[in-house]
């Protein structure tokens, strides 16, 4: 059992040695454990922490505010009575992070790992360990991230991880179909509908199972709710590859349908994964934007002492 486990799909859920962790009811308590675990593989200056929890405060009072949430966090966490093997946080008078020698298990690290073992492979050229490495996985999206918290960066986060999570849905949706496990794939392809009703390739994924496992009249009736929800959520009709496929269902071509895998190419040339490129533009936008935004609470800083000291 590990010292620290902590779960931030859905509801935060902390446990030390098996116990529940007290004291992480406050929001901005949550908000800032959040932080620190998303972004864990750093440290952080306490300046760019108030500034991005409590940006709309003075700098004095912001690095108040996370003295105050700091000294919470700690208080719950990393209690002097507490067994366990190391503390969960690093702090100094500039500096926070969560020790890397800490003894944790994170539900959001466990799912991008088996996500990122799983990147550039088709779901229909899953092997069986990659596969089941996805289904714990999506087994632990119990929920979007750190539910009731609506700070950008935090949002941002969710929907990374929300993409994610339908995307490894929709790979197992194509491995259940190469292997013939209709009723598990039409489990997954019906989570991805539930959570994203007008994604169009998971409403062809569906079709194609429900037909393929002989319910022909069912494959008809879930293009009829894809056009639907199309419609009701974007005013649009289905795609040329949906259309084909209801024709193909419609006439009964079951050799055209088994002849399609029912996937999308992947990308091809150098650039196969760019999103790892993005993200570290959008990291150093981020942090030009935290330090513009640290300057500007100094200069009303500045100014607010400037008006208080007129006679």
């Amino acid at each position: 059992m590990p010292a620290f486990e902590i779960r931030l799909f859905g509801k935060l859920c902390a446990l030390r040695e098996g116990q529940a962790v007290n004291g992480l009811e406050a929001i901005k308590v949550q908000e800032l454990l959040c932080y620190l675990l998303i972004h864990r593989d750093r440290a952080h200056s306490r300046e760019n922490l108030a500034s991005l929890l409590w940006g709309d405060h003075s700098t004095s009072q912001s690095k108040k505010y996370l003295r105050q949430t700091l000294w919470q966090l700690q208080a719950a966490l990393d209690p002097p009575s507490a067994p366990g093997s190391g503390r969960l946080l690093l702090v100094d008078s500039e500096w926070v992070r969560l020790n890397p020698d800490a003894d944790l298990w994170l539900d959001i690290a466990v799912f991008d790992e088996a996500v990122s073992l799983a990147n550039g492979t088709r779901g229909s050229e899953l092997e069986g360990p990659r596969a089941r490495g996805l289904q714990r996985a999506v087994e632990l999206y119990t929920g979007d991230l750190l539910d009731g918290c609506y700070q950008d960066w935090c949002l941002n986060e969710r929907e990374r991880l929300l993409e994610a999570y339908l995307a490894s849905l929709e790979k197992l949706v194509s491995y259940c179909e190469k292997h013939g496990f209709y009723d598990a794939g039409l489990a997954y392809g019906g989570l991805v509908v539930r959570s994203d009703c007008a994604r169009e390739s998971a409403h062809r994924q569906l079709m194609r199972l429900l037909y393929l496992s002989g319910n022909r009249t069912a494959a008809l009736r879930q293009y009829e709710r894809c056009v639907a929800a199309l419609d009701r959520e974007f005013g649009v009709r289905p795609g040329k590859l949906t259309v084909e496929l209801y024709e193909q269902i419609r006439a009964d071509r079951a050799a055209d349908i088994s002849r399609d895998g029912g996937e999308e190419a992947l990308p091809q040339g150098r650039n196969v994964h760019p999103i790892p490129d993005v993200l570290d533009r959008l990291r150093q936008l981020h942090t030009l934007l935290v330090d513009a935004q640290r300057q500007l609470q100094h200069d009303i800083g500045v100014v607010e002492r400037a008006l208080g000291a007129e006679p």
